[in-house]
């Protein structure tokens, strides 16, 4: 008797050791995996600055450049054929927009290669981008929508997870908007790995 009860006793111990274990991919890997990566392409958004008081074309362009010159500065290269991350930028310029859920839903279902993409993404977009359907990531929060900001997903290209998320917490003000686009991911990538 006193050896079954021994037996249930390890038994237990046992499954609450195993129990504690790890549970899969947290997101310090997701941040291990982003800071040995070396490459990038974007996924380009559709155009999604509708409102007519915004030069969509300005807006979009200013925001590649200055995400391609962050990237440059974190020792990124363009590689458009296989990038290590995908980047896919929500810029959020319109009064009412539905963005910032996860999963992300890219919506190329309905985009076939050489359909029109804004030309700002011409040189920097991924090459198979239309292939990639779907983007999530278990351990990313939604964040609320605000108007005239900024939110970059930075998704590995291989399981289409996001790695990593990132906004500012200010809105972007339109007085001088280039500048203050380019502050503003200038502060995103403050806090990037």
């Amino acid at each position: 008797m006193k050896f079954v009860r021994t037996t249930l006793l390890m038994l237990g111990i046992s499954l609450v050791f195993v129990a504690c274990g790890s549970s899969g991919p947290t997101a310090k890997d997701d941040l291990k995996k982003l800071e040995s990566y070396d490459s990038y392409a974007y996924l380009p958004n559709k155009d999604t600055i509708i409102s007519r008081d915004y030069d969509n074309y300005t807006i979009q362009e200013t925001i590649i450049e200055t995400i391609n010159a962050n990237m440059n500065e974190e020792g990124y290269v363009l590689d458009k054929r296989q990038p290590d991350v995908l980047v896919y930028v929500h810029p959020m310029f319109d009064e009412e927009i539905a963005v910032n859920a996860n999963p992300v839903y890219t919506n190329y279902a309905y985009y076939r290669p050489g359909f029109y993409i804004g030309p700002y993404y011409k040189d920097y977009m991924y090459d198979n981008y239309f292939t990639i359907q779907r983007v999530d990531g278990p351990r990313v929060k939604q964040i609320p929508y605000r108007e005239r900001s900024i939110v970059i997903d930075f998704i590995d290209r291989r399981s289409n997870e996001i790695l990593w998320r990132g906004t500012a917490d200010e809105t972007i003000e339109t007085r001088r908007l280039q500048r203050e686009i380019r502050q503003y991911i200038d502060e995103i990538f403050k806090d990037f790995p």
